[in-house]
């Protein structure tokens, strides 16, 4: 009786390890799915490199952006980047939208009505500031609009030690303003007066410069499209016009052009001339080949 006993407990005590075997594996499986998901969810779809949300401890840095690339369509990718710039506090500085026309023909519809099939692709170049911190956000929404990137430049350049050189330059200016007022009244005091002051404004202006660069990045955008796009445009029958024209006038150019397709096969008769050549040559021997065979025949 042991052993039914003894071997019902073993296939029990199986099938409960078993059972837990599968249990953990499946939430060892569950676990890294999630944890996949939630790498996924967590990074971009398409990354935006570092550069563009770098930062430094005692750092700081001027960032600009240069993106080329192809759109299913430059004039709506164009509104959409123009409100995303409002949206996000930048603006456009320049925006040059031009379409290429490839082709141009006009097909009759009618006596009156005609059709214009237009061939050409469209491309812009934008320049626009953005505010620094919001650069990154603002380059995956463009990122998002590309069919085809073709090139993508993103620059952080480090000015920290042309800010501290500034402050030290207006320090010197002030010390030497001191000094100045030092000296005695006379005409080289006037003068070095004025030249600092004009260092000084000049300063100011690097220095407002320096500001406005590091609080905006610059972003340059040139958009194309990869594939023809057709435009049909209706219009007047023009050619029917052009048709009833004067009678002497069309009889003068038929003229004309007879007399030109006459010029037309003289000279490709004489671009061929050795064919010719050896056309009648065999046409000749031919025919003197006939006669000697003539000639033979009535002499038998």
């Amino acid at each position: 009786m042991k052993t039914p006993i003894l071997n019902t407990a073993c296939t029990l005590l199986i099938f409960a390890a078993l059972s837990s075997c599968n249990k953990t594996g499946t939430a060892e499986s569950a676990k890294y799915e999630d944890t996949v998901a939630q790498s996924d969810s967590s990074s971009p779809s398409d990354s935006i490199s570092s550069v563009a949300t770098l930062q430094v401890k005692d750092k700081q840095f001027i960032k600009s952006a240069e993106v080329n690339m192809e759109v299913k369509d430059v004039y709506e990718t164009t509104i959409i980047l123009e409100k995303s710039l409002k949206d996000l506090g930048g603006f456009v500085t320049s925006s040059n939208l031009n379409s290429n026309i490839l082709s141009e023909k006009t097909f009759s519809i009618s006596d009156e009505k005609a059709m214009m099939v237009r061939k050409f692709q469209t491309e812009n170049k934008m320049e626009v500031r953005i505010p620094t911190e919001k650069l990154g956000d603002f380059l995956q929404i463009i990122n998002e609009k590309k069919v085809f990137l073709n090139s993508r430049i993103i620059l952080a350049e480090d000015v920290t030690s042309n800010i501290k050189l500034a402050k030290l330059e207006k320090e010197r200016n002030k010390n030497t303003e001191k000094n100045i007022s030092k000296l005695n009244l006379n005409k080289d005091k006037f003068k070095m007066t004025d030249e600092n002051q004009s260092e000084n404004n000049y300063q100011q202006f690097a220095d407002f410069d320096m500001k406005d660069q590091l609080e905006y990045s610059t972003v340059q955008i040139f958009l194309t499209e990869p594939e023809v796009r057709v435009a049909q445009i209706a219009v007047s029958n023009t050619q029917n016009l052009e048709n009833q024209s004067n009678f002497f006038y069309d009889l003068k150019n038929a003229v004309s052009d007879g007399f030109n397709l006459i010029k037309r096969i003289i000279i490709g008769l004489f671009g061929i001339w050795p064919l010719i050549l050896i056309s009648v040559t065999a046409f000749f021997l031919y025919k003197r080949k006939k006669t000697l065979k003539i000639v033979t025949a009535d002499k038998n």
